[in-house]
């Protein structure tokens, strides 16, 4: 397996996308594009873990991370043909609380995939890139339903530091 980062112009983007919609069923095709396109100018980027025929390192070696403005980097990571088995979104974010963090607002495996360590790998990478750009802390946020991400998250040493509210401006879902 191999994490990479996948940029809006990279031709392994749609693989990304049957994945994302098993935690985002909401989205289409092209409102993920078109969501990516316009998120990518505020910060927003993709990672994936590819299926490059390989078990041994789902992390891509954690520290060996393609490009960090997202582009598409290392040509063998991934390969356009490789399966993708799990995505992040995330996002670098300077506020006055934790003052640096990397938030990852997406993190999904395909079914087939969980209890694989591809999630594991996914955090494990995001770590890595969030030491790398002198983040104080990797956050996320995880709806209150999804009681097994969670147990995910504790295992992962996560610890719960907020609660985050919304108030539905365009009426109820």
């Amino acid at each position: 397996m191999k994490t990479t980062d996948v940029g809006p112009a990279d031709p392994r983007l749609p693989a990304l996308f049957p994945v994302l919609r098993q935690l985002r069923p909401h989205l289409t095709p092209e409102l993920f594009r078109s969501v990516y396109e316009e998120g990518h100018a505020q910060g927003l980027r993709f990672t994936g873990v590819f299926d490059d025929g390989t078990d041994d390192d789902a992390t891509g070696g954690h520290g060996a991370h393609d490009r960090a403005d997202g582009g598409a980097g290392d040509a063998a990571g991934g390969g356009t043909g490789a399966a993708c088995l799990g995505v992040a979104g995330w996002r670098l974010l300077v506020n006055t609380n934790m003052l640096r963090t990397l938030h990852v607002e997406d993190l999904v495996t395909t079914s087939a995939a969980r209890s694989r360590g591809v999630g594991r790998a996914l955090l494990g990478h995001l770590e890595q890139r969030a030491r790398d750009l002198d983040c104080r802390a990797l956050t996320l946020d995880s709806g209150t339903q999804r009681t097994g991400a969670h147990r995910f998250y504790h295992r992962e040493q996560m610890g719960i530091a907020a609660f985050h509210f919304v108030k539905r401006l365009d009426g109820p879902e």
